[in-house]
């Protein structure tokens, strides 16, 4: 592992902290060009849009002594506004009483999460404040990007009145019994972190991140010590970075219920890989949490939260092999009543019981038919090591059935009337398989560029169907490129390209490069892609990308 005092690397967007934690985890060079691409010094239109909307935000800042906490910052929406791409007003401030009360100021470092329980979307901000008063904070971004949609559980708010003389704030040095009950059945909980190191490097400041699962998931030792597991994410590691450079760290558990907070903070611990990390299914590693203070705060926030929409059981009707490691799961509702439709490229999220496993099992896998057929259809690759992709393709049979909520997610195709290009690499083909249908639907000529690269044949999932749309509609363009074909793969036939994608056969197949691009596939792909094509003029706003 590097060392952490050192001055970061520049043109990175992580400090030392997390580099040397994807260093040792093997993800390293994967994650580092896929980070350039993503995360910015500035919010895009779409975060801006997203803040702006929101009741709340989860803000980690440090007190004046250094020590981190996590707590909320609500208001009406419409009380966090962009003036413009690099920074954000918001019209709140701590509450009386916090533990954060009189340490949002000028100068002071900010982690923000904008989190929408309902949908499930969540985009984190780092910066500092430029301004405190009595009409809340002027905040300068440092760095902005997105999170993935896994491990939040769903729930949909509304205000209410709070009196003054209603809330109270108490400070203790360990858990009471009711506290640790309400830890011990907690389904959602904020973590905040952060990393002064040396100099004014954007990489350097406060985190605030999201962790969920089951309720339990946070195992309660003692009044003075939790276990959280930390499951696999986007490799980016902000959180355990941070960790690994300074153990201080806050944690925040909120009562949806009763609006009420409870601001843990003290010292954290890697469990890395010890016999421990096996008795929490799907952890990657522990993070062992020592208390040193404690702030409750009862009934404070004017927001209250309803429990997760109920989720509707579907029947597997259809169980199709595409190629070597990819299955597609077919679905109607198990009690034949109509599905609600979806949008192309959107996703659905399912939950299966697995033996094994005390609580139900939650992901979320691209639709890949098209919309208005009245089910639903997933297809999914088979990895090695994946607890539920493993179920669904070894163990879950026609006639099966498993939960899901309402189809969501916002990689979808914009109203317009430019040419598109669908663009992926593997797995990624699922979305574009389903854009592809609506836009085969779709009145007019403009022409569509479907461009798709795996490795060969045997991998090439829903290639017929592709190719079947391709001959029906002459404005489809479709092109596979295989990177290592077959003795029996016929170029012309089962494929038309050989190697990967590249900036160079895009410009061949795209001309001019005239097109709004949708990418899907791993980061290392989606990172060279947009890269590359930024580098080439293609507008950021005609980019769009979906990671898995």
């Amino acid at each position: 592992m590097q060392a952490l005092h050192g001055k970061s690397d520049d043109a990175s967007p992580f400090h030392q902290g997390e580099q040397a934690v994807q260093a040792r985890l093997g993800v390293r060079d994967a994650i580092e060009p896929w980070a350039r691409q993503v995360v910015r010094p500035f919010l895009p239109e779409q975060h801006r849009e997203f803040f702006k909307q929101l009741p709340f935000v989860v803000a980690a800042a440090r007190d004046a002594t250094g020590r981190p906490w996590v707590t909320l910052l609500t208001g009406t929406p419409g009380f966090i506004s962009t003036p413009d791409p690099t920074s954000l007003h918001i019209a709140a401030r701590a509450l009386p009483g916090d533990a954060l009360e009189n340490s949002l100021t000028a100068g002071a470092e900010l982690g923000l999460l904008g989190i929408e329980l309902d949908t499930r979307r969540r985009n984190r901000v780092n910066g500092t404040i430029n301004a405190a008063g009595a009409n809340g904070l002027t905040f300068a971004v440092g760095q902005s990007f997105g999170n993935c949609p896994q491990y939040i559980t769903e729930r949909s708010w509304h205000q209410v009145g709070v009196k003054p003389g209603d809330a109270s704030a108490t400070r203790y040095q360990r858990l009471t019994r009711s506290m640790q009950a309400w830890i011990g059945s907690a389904t959602t909980l904020f973590i905040g972190s952060g990393y002064r190191g040396q100099g004014q490097h954007v990489g350097y400041g406060m985190d605030a991140s999201h962790r969920g699962g089951a309720a339990g998931f946070v195992t309660v030792l003692d009044d003075r010590r939790l276990i959280l597991p930390d499951y696999s994410g986007n490799n980016h590691f902000n959180t355990i970075g941070n960790l690994v450079a300074d153990p201080r760290a806050a944690l925040l558990f909120v009562d949806f219920d009763t609006g009420s907070l409870l601001q843990i903070s003290g010292q954290a611990t890697i469990d890395w890989d010890s016999a421990e990390v096996a008795r929490h299914p799907g952890a990657q590693r522990l993070i062992a949490f020592d208390i040193e203070q404690i702030v409750q705060l009862d009934g404070v926030l004017p927001l209250r939260w309803s429990a997760p929409e109920p989720s509707q059981p579907l029947r597997l009707i259809k169980k199709t092999k595409e190629s070597e490691d990819v299955t597609s799961f077919e679905f109607v509702a198990q009690d034949s009543a109509a599905l609600a439709d979806f949008t192309p490229g959107q996703h659905l999220p399912i939950e299966v019981r697995i033996e094994g496993h005390t609580q139900p099992i939650r992901r979320t896998y691209s639709l890949s038919n098209a919309p208005g057929e009245g089910r639903y259809r997933i297809t999914v690759k088979r990895e090695p090591q994946g607890t539920v992709s493993r179920y669904l393709h070894d163990t879950l049979a026609v006639g099966d059935i498993v939960n899901t909520r309402m189809p969501r997610g916002d990689f979808v195709l914009a109203h317009h009337d430019r040419p598109i290009a669908l663009v992926s690499a593997g797995v990624g083909v699922t979305p574009m398989v389903s854009m592809l249908h609506a836009l085969a639907g779709e009145a007019g000529e403009r022409p569509v560029y479907f461009i798709h690269g795996v490795r060969n044949s045997r991998h090439h999932a829903l290639a017929n169907e592709v190719r079947a749309l391709a001959k029906r509609h002459d404005k489809i363009r479709f092109n596979a490129v295989y990177s290592k074909p077959r003795n029996t793969d016929r170029q012309g036939n089962d494929y038309h390209h050989r190697g990967r994608i590249s900036i160079e056969l895009l410009k061949e197949l795209v001309p001019g490069l005239d097109a709004d691009f949708y990418l899907c596939g791993p980061e290392g792909f989606l990172a060279d892609i947009v890269a590359t094509l930024r580098q080439s003029g293609v507008q950021p706003e005609r980019i769009h990308t979906e990671t898995f």
